[in-house]
């Protein structure tokens, strides 16, 4: 299993994870690479999968 949480996040949820507006990951989270899941009519985000998604996304500085 990979590390993170196998929790299951609303949008709202993932929006505060993220620091972005729920609107902006609306518009964004296929566009960015995020697997969404329905559950029901639901979507939601696995906590484990932004931990990954984000750790792909780092921006080195060089100082």
């Amino acid at each position: 299993m990979r590390g993170g949480s196998n929790r299951l996040l609303t949008p709202a949820q993932t929006a505060e994870f993220l620091s972005v507006s729920l609107h902006t990951l609306y518009g964004n989270w296929r566009a960015w690479g995020l697997t969404g899941y329905r559950v029901g009519k639901h979507l939601r985000f696995r906590e484990r999968d932004l931990e990954s998604w984000l750790s792909r996304h780092v921006v080195n500085k060089h100082v």
